[in-house]
């Protein structure tokens, strides 16, 4: 009697992990057909349709591994860059193949090279080199971003140069201010002295405008100053044309790497 009860649960055990089995290749099925559908719309450039049949893939098989990298690629193409990257970290976590992630990883790169987050997209680029070292795709976009990643550490550092100049600059004018105020109070008491001793002078008035015609200080206050540039305001010119150089060389540099390895993987 036991022995048959044994015999009864252990195929109904059977049965029940077999129809698990089943539903789970079921499952599994209709996620690729789901991969499929999603990858005819994304080449119809129908990229939102398409993240709807991927993330219909997902919710049938959440380790599908080419549901997750396609939908990442379908995001990215519709400027969604952040959420592009959460895809493809991972698509990486549970992807095996070299190739494969190094696809994803170069993809990565991209989104992080809109983003301007240029240490992460060397990072990513790097990653992917690391899976296919022939890649020249790859390997040129990594140039560019340290590229780009050592210009944004420049300009940062040059920045930070300009602030610290501009507060020394700021405490030497009001220095000077102080200076002039102190100088100012010297120059009105000596004219004041200057005023009472004209009064005890008895020189006519011709005499007087001919002491002031032939006084240099104030003829020289009379003298318009020549209209030209100061050494300071030449260089922050001369900044200001290289910076927009450098962001015209760098949208240049920008529309060459927009990534052209986005790929959708082609599911059997």
């Amino acid at each position: 009697m036991k022995k048959n009860s044994l015999i009864i649960i252990f195929f109904a055990f059977t049965t029940v992990l077999f129809a698990q089995e089943q539903n789970q290749e079921k499952l599994e099925r209709e996620a690729r057909a789901e991969v499929r559908a999603g990858n005819e719309l994304y080449n119809q450039l129908k990229f939102s349709d398409a993240e709807v049949a991927y993330k219909k893939a997902i919710s049938k098989n959440p380790n599908s591994e080419k549901a997750a990298y396609n939908l990442g690629n379908a995001i990215y193409q519709q400027g969604r860059t952040k959420e592009a990257i959460a895809n493809y970290e991972l698509s990486a976590k549970t992807s095996k193949d070299k190739m494969s992630k190094a696809e994803i990883f170069h993809n990565m790169g991209n989104s992080y090279l809109k983003e301007k987050q240029y240490a992460q997209a060397v990072e990513a680029y790097k990653n992917a080199m690391r899976n296919n070292s022939k890649d020249d795709e790859t390997r040129y976009n990594l140039a560019l971003a340290q590229k780009l990643l050592k210009d944004q550490q420049d300009k940062d550092n040059k920045d930070n140069k300009d602030k610290n100049k501009d507060n020394k600059d700021d405490k030497n004018k009001d220095k000077d201010n102080k200076d002039k105020d102190g100088g100012d109070k010297d120059k009105n008491q000596d004219k004041k002295d200057d005023k009472d001793k004209g009064k005890d002078k008895k020189d006519d008035k011709g005499d007087e405008k001919k002491d002031d015609k032939q006084d240099p200080e104030k003829k020289e206050q009379q003298q318009p100053r020549p209209n030209q540039l100061s050494p300071e305001q030449m260089k922050q010119l001369l900044d200001a044309m290289n910076n927009e150089e450098n962001k015209t060389q760098q949208k240049l540099n920008e529309q060459k790497a927009k990534g052209r390895k986005i790929k959708q993987e082609k599911d059997w």
